[in-house]
């Protein structure tokens, strides 16, 4: 851990990652910004104790994180791990107040979480290309690397599923008699998706095409790169993800990352008139408040259907 760390911040960084097993992705954010906060302390102001920060010091460098073009999103996460900072040092009786209950976070616009319509997926799905002028080329090829590719976006799509759940499936997550994955969330918590006949007989498939094609492969996990037979890795997904739907123009949103089929599956869910608890359960949140967002994404398609068919709209 870096040098510019208070010795109570890295204890707290060692309780996030061994006691509260926080993911490496948020455990790398806490350690990001936390070593920001005091690299910028200790060069604005020199060495104030840990009692002696203030919520003035926070302040100043918020501001200064606003004025280095850090939108009020990222702003909003560093206050959060601030707070979650000071919070473990009062209760270690580190200080007796936290400088944190004086900080307002910046409000955030609204902004709808993008999503693919029903006419991409059904493209993807039925494996051709939507791409004006052209016949209808296959997607995704019968190899090794394009099955891998479908079953990346299959999963993605039908369940839900974080990248950093996608990855970590196993094998033995498999439940072919009832149907369902057993996924390994946020926080270590575990819970059940149901998944279709047809996404069962793909990762049957894909499993089958693995053991015929590679000579030595991670049998533990599910899905494994199709030329070192290795556990896939973020970025690899990402790529694969991006390429696809840039390529065959699948849809026009800019961010075209994996996290976009998360949304999909929970907006095409919400549209069609899947219960809120029951999506929230899928989706793995702990706040009906995070799955109420895509209800907003259902208002928008009735505003435009309204807009559209309406002799007044």
């Amino acid at each position: 851990m870096s040098e510019e760390l208070h010795p109570v911040a890295i204890r707290f960084l060692a309780y996030i990652r061994l006691e509260k097993r926080y993911s490496e992705h948020t455990f790398s954010a806490y350690q990001q910004d936390l070593t920001q906060f005091f690299t910028f302390l200790q060069s604005t102001y020199g060495d104030v104790p840990l009692t002696g920060i203030t919520h003035s010091h926070v302040r100043t460098w918020l501001a200064w994180l606003m004025e280095h073009s850090n939108v009020a999103k990222t702003v909003n996460r560093k206050i959060s791990s601030l707070k979650s900072f000071f919070k473990y040092a009062l209760r270690h009786g580190e200080v007796s107040m936290t400088p944190m209950t004086k900080v307002t976070a910046p409000k955030i616009g609204k902004r709808l979480p993008g999503f693919i319509d029903e006419k991409g997926m059904r493209a993807l799905e039925d494996n051709h290309s939507m791409r004006r002028g052209e016949e209808k080329e296959p997607v995704f090829t019968d190899s090794l690397e394009g099955r891998t590719h479908q079953l990346i976006f299959e999963l993605l799509y039908n369940t839900g599923i974080r990248l950093s759940e996608l990855i970590s499936l196993k094998e033995r997550h498999i439940d072919a008699g009832n149907l369902s994955i057993k996924v390994l969330g946020k926080g270590n918590k575990e819970r059940i998706i149901p998944i279709s006949p047809h996404l069962m007989e793909e990762i049957n498939t894909y499993r089958a095409v693995c053991r015929k094609e590679l000579a030595e492969y991670d049998q533990e996990v599910l899905l494994v790169n199709p030329k070192s037979g290795r556990k896939l890795y973020p970025k690899y997904v990402y790529n694969v993800v991006r390429d696809y739907l840039t390529r065959y123009e699948i849809t026009t949103i800019n961010r075209k990352s994996p996290h976009i089929l998360r949304h999909t599956f929970a907006t095409h869910l919400t549209n069609n008139g899947a219960d809120l608890n029951a999506v929230k359960e899928l989706l793995g949140h702990s706040s009906l408040a995070s799955t109420q967002v895509y209800t907003s994404n259902s208002i928008e398609k009735l505003k435009a259907a309204f807009k559209k068919a309406h002799p007044k709209g």
